[in-house]
């Protein structure tokens, strides 16, 4: 049987829907807004505060105050505030020389610096082909006084900021060697930065050793690869030491060789959204890979380890890694500085498990000791490729 409705009371329908629909959007909006607002008014107490306390120590603090000094402590502070060890703010400067880094350059002098228990600064290591070596700089010297300025007055944080400066620039440095202080001049410069190294030992394992992951690392690492296995190497050890990580797309391309076709790791974000970011193509060397690490592994190196692993059969030589199993991102600011700030969280396609916070523990637990001759993870790992031939 047909019901008919009179065109009246379809009317009154189609006005009574539509009022139940406005007074939902109107609830859903009003209380949309009304989050907001409270959003909005707690980010303008902070901010508030923050003037407050600006305003306060321009109009008491009795020293000088250096505006640019203040703003970049506070930018810091605030990323800092995160509690995260890998999100950052960079200063212009920082963030130069960080983009330097990524390159496989660094602008200065090719000094790797420490400081020394005097409260002076030791050099620990220097870049080949860099003005300090150029100059007979050498490790163990100690830098005493940064353009005339004393170290111990400056203290250890600000003469490692005085030691940054642009291509080109000059630096006074006073180094004491044996208790003699000798006066040095040197013009910055950008120096490129051999990250990948390597060498056959026992006759038919090849060995390299990955300082970090940086744009020019790709090819250094293929043309040692290359070299070893066409001298004949048989297997492979790939020395992860110190390795504190870098470029994802500079991983990918070093493991890509090693790896067979697919999807090699993923990143989960804040949202739940993976993305792959790294995958590898169809052409895999087939050779044994032992890898070494240690408590300075960190990041992509580990990333590359657990690849190796989950993917490889990988053996993996020495103690736990560092545990940081985040992706970070750089967002340029109107400054000239930086934010780095960690976004996802990384995991192999294999085991779908996060290192994060925990670090990869090896296969073989191998301790190394500090003596000068002797490095038994290295004799663990060629024991171990003598054995997987």
């Amino acid at each position: 049987m047909n019901k008919k409705i009179t065109l009246g009371l379809a009317l009154s329908l189609v006005m009574i829907a539509s009022a139940v629909t406005f007074i939902l959007t109107s609830f859903f909006t009003l209380q949309s807004f009304n989050e907001k607002v409270v959003d909005v008014n707690e980010k303008s107490k902070k901010y508030n505060s923050l003037n407050s306390v600006d305003a306060y120590v321009r109009e008491h603090y009795y020293g000088d105050i250096d505006d640019k000094v203040l703003s970049n402590g506070t930018l810091k502070g605030l990323i800092s505030s995160l509690g995260d060890p890998y999100s950052k703010y960079l200063t212009p400067e920082e963030y130069e020389a960080e983009q330097s880094s990524e390159e496989g350059s660094q602008t200065g002098l090719g000094l790797t610096l420490t400081e020394d228990s005097s409260g002076y600064i030791r050099i620990t290591d220097i870049l080949p082909d860099s003005p300090a070596a150029e100059e007979g700089l050498t490790s163990d010297d100690i830098i005493v006084r940064i353009d005339d300025k004393d170290i111990h007055s400056i203290g250890f944080s600000d003469a490692m900021n005085e030691m940054q400066g642009n291509e080109g620039s000059s630096i006074k440095l006073t180094i004491r060697r044996n208790g003699i202080d000798t006066d040095y001049t040197f013009k910055r410069r950008s120096i490129d930065i051999q990250s990948v190294s390597g060498k056959m030992t026992n006759g038919y394992i090849g060995y390299i050793h990955i300082a970090g992951f940086r744009k020019n690392t790709p090819d250094q690492f293929l043309d040692q690869l290359g070299s070893l296995t066409a001298n004949g190497a048989k297997s492979l050890i790939i020395d992860l030491r110190g390795n504190e990580g870098g470029l994802i797309t500079a991983l990918e391309e070093c493991a890509d060789p090693l790896l067979p076709e697919g999807v090699i790791a993923t990143a989960e974000y804040k949202d739940g959204h993976t993305d792959t970011i790294v995958y590898s193509d169809d052409n895999k060397l087939d050779i044994p890979v032992i890898v070494i690490v240690d408590k300075d592994t960190a990041s992509t190196a580990e990333l590359f380890a657990a690849a190796l692993r989950d993917f490889c059969k990988a053996q993996i030589v020495g103690v736990k890694t560092r545990g940081n199993g985040t992706i970070q991102e750089t967002e340029k600011m109107d400054d000239g500085g930086a934010i780095v700030l960690t976004v996802a969280e990384c995991k192999t396609a294999v085991s779908e498990q996060s290192y994060n916070g925990t670090g990869i523990v090896p296969d073989v637990i191998v301790e190394n000791n500090d003596a000068r001759n002797s490095d038994p993870q290295f004799d663990a790992a060629v024991e171990l490729a003598m054995t997987s031939r």
